[in-house]
């Protein structure tokens, strides 16, 4: 259901005072002007601190600066649906408040209605009953192609062609935002080159707004992960999924996928990869930021972080290590607290139908409650394994590629390869890394027995972890986990 089908509804259940949360005041009363023009036939009356009441010239200077006076003289104004602006700054008021109760049951009775706007919630506890709180969502993806081709005529831009596409990058922006966006993109004279780039970073700019959620820019493709073969084909076949034609098509738009796999084996690097490949931005949450300060407060972030991903969307929510918080084994200490960010959560993965594609990653999914793992929460659990040997030869040649692109084939990588057994991706690195390192040391270029001897001194984390990987294998051949 849409924010006018609520409104309409909640009027015709005859609730007659509604806050309505939004930044966007001139798009929401724009909005309510059509409803009552739909419903009452008639314009709606507004009023703001500093000019009173439009549209009534009796009534308008007895009610500036004087927001009791405008509540008092709502009796004898013609006029169905009243937007007081900014009136959170009031409603604590003993005497507005007193006046609000007063005029509830008259409203009722004439059918008449108020409208809060206000860009925070500061409703009193004393009026929690008489009060609707209602969010404005941002602009669709239908009211954003409007507004670009309405810009785009009076700019005599012809971008018709990339506009669906256009439509998808701006979700998420209020239409002041979009507007003050594409004139800072036409005065660059960028629009053409640069305009996905330059909405990013619009986006960024949000994101930096809280310190909860990082903007990663990814570097990395799915051709710099060595394997995943069925991680990659899977991901391939979704490419388009959030495009306007996907949406045409019917297609029900992918929630998102954890990774489960010991360290070191390409899960962070794949959230980057999928990020690039989609052409989407990346945020990622740093849990540790969520679990701090006040009673209550955790809960208010975790809000806050869906909020924002559902603004920015859409995008790739990338969760890193997220058996480390989300744990069936955390303790009662934090008075419940934990266990309500985590329903939050789980909530909003069972019922998000927005353009947010979470890639979270786990170490041992043992630790984490089924209530994570079953279908609906994810639409794939895939398990990254070690690399084979066909992997490791992939993972060598990369790696060397970027440190000798014109020697790499000089190196023995095939027999590297066999020495390796049970190296994940990050150790393989790092034994080309201590190669590099040692030989550099003695002022001299490295060679194959250089990576041998890395090789030699170092203890791969299967070895010390064999326990939880093979718990993990026989998740894989029960069919409870996707190889990767």
């Amino acid at each position: 259901m849409n924010f006018e089908q609520d409104i309409k509804l909640l009027l015709s259940s005859r609730n007659s005072l509604i806050y309505i949360l939004t930044e966007e005041e001139e798009r929401l009363e724009y909005t309510l002007n059509d409803i009552s023009k739909t419903i009452f036939k008639q314009n709606i009356c507004t009023w703001d601190f500093m000019n009173g009441y439009n549209n009534n010239p009796n009534y308008e200077k007895n009610t500036k600066k004087n927001p009791l006076q405008a509540l008092e003289n709502i009796e004898y104004i013609n006029t169905k649906i009243f937007l007081f602006k900014d009136f959170h700054f009031f409603i604590n008021d003993i005497s507005v408040i007193r006046q609000l109760k007063n005029i509830n049951k008259w409203q009722k009775n004439n059918n008449k209605y108020i409208f809060i706007s206000s860009s925070e919630i500061k409703i009193p506890q004393i009026l929690k009953e008489y009060i609707i709180l209602v969010k404005f969502p941002l602009p669709n993806q239908i009211e954003i192609k409007l507004e670009l081709q309405r810009l785009f005529n009076i700019l005599n831009i012809n971008e018709s062609k990339s506009i669906d596409n256009l439509a998808i990058a701006y979700k998420g922006f209020s239409i002041n935002k979009i507007r003050k966006s594409i004139s800072k993109i036409v005065l660059k004279k960028h629009l053409n080159k640069d305009i996905i780039k330059n909405i990013l970073k619009d986006k960024k700019d949000i994101i930096e707004q809280n310190n909860i959620l990082d903007f990663y820019t990814s570097n990395k493709n799915l051709n710099d992960i060595a394997g995943l073969k069925n991680l990659k084909r899977w991901l391939k076949i979704r490419n388009n999924a959030f495009s306007s034609k996907a949406y045409s098509y019917g297609i029900t738009t992918p929630k998102g996928i954890l990774l489960v796999g010991i360290q070191g084996t390409g899960k962070s690097l794949s959230a980057k990869a999928i990020a690039l490949e989609w052409q989407l931005p990346l945020l990622k949450l740093d849990i540790s930021k969520i679990f701090a300060g006040i009673l209550g407060e955790s809960e208010n972030k975790m809000k806050k972080v869906i909020d924002t991903c559902e603004q920015i969307a859409p995008c790739v929510l990338w969760i890193d290590e997220i058996d480390k918080i989300f744990s069936q084994h955390n303790n009662n200490t934090d008075s419940g607290t934990t266990n309500r960010v985590n329903n939050i959560f789980l909530t909003w993965l069972s019922e998000k139908n927005s353009y947010v594609f979470i890639v979270a990653t786990a170490n041992n999914i043992i630790n984490l409650p089924l209530e994570i793992l079953r279908k609906g929460r994810f639409d794939e659990i895939f398990f990254v394994d070690l690399p084979n040997f066909e992997e490791r030869l992939n993972i060598f040649r990369i790696h060397l590629k970027k440190v000798r692109p014109l020697t790499w084939y000089k190196y023995n990588i095939y027999y590297l390869s066999q020495i390796s057994q049970k190296f994940s991706g990050a150790e393989i690195e790092q034994a080309i890394n201590e190669a590099m390192y040692n030989a550099f040391y003695e002022n001299r270029e490295f060679h194959t027995q250089d990576i041998i001897n890395s090789i030699k001194y170092i203890i791969p984390l299967a070895f010390t972890n064999n326990e939880s990987i093979s718990k993990l294998q026989e998740w894989v051949i029960s069919g409870r986990l996707r190889i990767a």
